[in-house]
């Protein structure tokens, strides 16, 4: 009779352990591929860093495609593809700023894995500096998934960031963009008004933060250093807080978008990860 009900307990408590287990959502992506959307070089690198006045650094920029069982979703434009036609790349006005060049085009690395602009569901990005931003249009069915204070933004020039007929849903805060906890758009204003950061939860790799602008390279992650350029000092110190407590609650990766040092050592399509 003790053996039977022993049994019984065992059995009891592996089927609520099923049930728990099947309750819980899974996540559905299951590919993350970088994209090479520009390479350049920081004329002064102390307008990010503060420090090593005068010196210049190598640049990257990422873009990362996601696919999900829901769909694609892509994590930045980088540069225009129009830049590709320029040989000496976009040069800035101010010689301190970046000195931007486009190797491969993003349409050209979208043909490569056989992926079609049409077969986008969401674009989202971190913020809309150009290097962000340029090929946003190369997707205008896509919806755009930006903070509504980046999106009402004023530009300088007196026109929009963004065409207005595009689709958008305009974000004040965080957004879990499938609905699985797998992929996470969460709010880090500070290097702009509507700057926002993105968390993926791969099978196998495991958890990564997308940082966009909010970290711009290693060592300054390190120091937590705010770059001169950004408009908020306080917002961007507590932006990068939250990146590190999410970092330390999901035990996740940081990959820094323009940290060329760290992108050598990152699989660039059509390697992924899953």
């Amino acid at each position: 009779m003790k053996r039977l009900c022993l049994s019984s307990a065992v059995l009891s408590a592996l089927l609520i352990l099923v049930v728990s287990a099947s309750a819980q959502p899974k996540s559905g992506v299951d590919k993350l591929y970088i994209l090479n959307c520009g390479e350049g070089v920081a004329g002064d690198i102390s307008r990010w860093s503060g420090v090593d006045v005068g010196k210049s650094m190598e640049m990257s920029e990422n873009c990362y495609l996601i696919h999900h069982t829901q769909g694609w979703l892509l994590w930045d434009t980088g540069i225009a593809d129009s830049i590709v036609a320029m040989p000496k790349g976009l040069a800035p006005s101010d010689p301190r700023a970046i000195h931007w060049h486009v190797t491969k085009t993003l349409a050209s690395q979208f043909e490569m894995l056989g992926v079609k602009p049409a077969d986008i569901k969401y674009v989202a990005i971190s913020h809309s500096h150009v290097d962000h931003v340029g090929n946003v249009e190369m997707f205008p069915q896509a919806m755009l998934l930006v903070q509504k204070a980046e999106y009402d933004w004023p530009n300088p020039l007196g026109i929009g960031r963004f065409k207005p007929e595009h689709p958008v849903t305009k974000l004040e805060g965080d957004r879990d963009v499938f609905g699985d906890g797998s992929v996470t758009i969460f709010a880090t204003p500070g290097h702009t008004p509507g700057h926002q950061s993105l968390l993926v939860k791969l099978p196998k790799t495991g958890a990564i933060v997308l940082s966009g602008d909010a970290v711009h390279f290693q060592s300054n992650w390190d120091n937590r250093r705010v770059p001169s350029i950004n408009p908020d000092k306080d917002k961007t110190a507590a932006s990068m807080q939250r990146i590190a407590d999410v970092m330390a609650k999901e035990h996740a990766k940081l990959w820094i978008n323009h940290d060329a040092a760290q992108r050598k050592t990152l699989k660039l399509a059509p390697a992924f990860y899953d």
